[in-house]
């Protein structure tokens, strides 16, 4: 099984993949909505060289064509993104997946994929969007882990860094953020935080 690094920002550029990759960060999501392909893809490509210039390994969430593309390596889907993918296109490049779950049938949908990671969320309430999902908390985190064995576990949704060494601690591999750190008021010192924070605590 792979390892994930622990600190897992998600952003929805290239130019914030170049920001958040320049300070250290070594798993990116790039979490791109409501563009046409053409700039997916644009996208794309500047954040997988950013990520070869710095080191870090870039996740594509959703845009699986423009991935694949693009000769990115590794993409996140959600239960709905599951419903159009080409699994067998995504697997004969050797391509990693993760898969977000929510309950047990998602977590059984995703199981039946082969995920190389499975997400948990939202862990804490969430105001980034309506979540039709309470809070799991942390002693779902414990849960997951063990339903999905060696899998790297990623927790996500409502995570400051002050929760992150909790979640770590439950029996997450790593932790997702998106507010806390691009809605910071200085994202870059938060960002450095993090990377602090989740190496130590990993």
């Amino acid at each position: 099984m792979i390892a994930l690094a622990p600190f897992y920002p998600i952003v929805d550029s290239a130019d914030w993949v170049r920001r958040i990759a320049s300070v250290g960060a070594k798993l990116i999501q790039l979490r791109i909505k409501e563009r046409t392909f053409d700039e997916v893809r644009g996208e794309v490509r500047d954040a997988l060289a950013t990520c070869a210039r710095y080191g870090a390994q870039l996740v594509i969430n959703d845009h699986w064509e423009a991935a694949l593309a693009e000769g990115g390596d590794f993409i996140h889907l959600g239960q709905t993104d599951l419903d159009g993918v080409d699994l067998k296109a995504i697997r004969s490049k050797a391509v990693r997946l993760g898969v977000s779950t929510h309950d047990h049938t998602e977590l059984e949908r995703a199981l039946s994929v082969e995920p190389d990671y499975v997400a948990l969320g939202p862990i804490y309430p969430t105001t980034l969007k309506v979540m039709p999902w309470a809070p799991q908390g942390l002693d779902r985190i414990g849960e997951w882990k063990r339903l999905i064995g060696q899998r790297p576990l990623v927790a996500i949704g409502g995570i400051t860094l002050e929760r992150a060494t909790l979640c770590l601690a439950a029996g997450a591999d790593c932790v997702s953020v998106v507010s806390d750190v691009v809605r910071h008021s200085d994202p870059i010192v938060r960002a450095r935080a993090w990377i602090e924070a989740t190496r130590a605590a990993a």
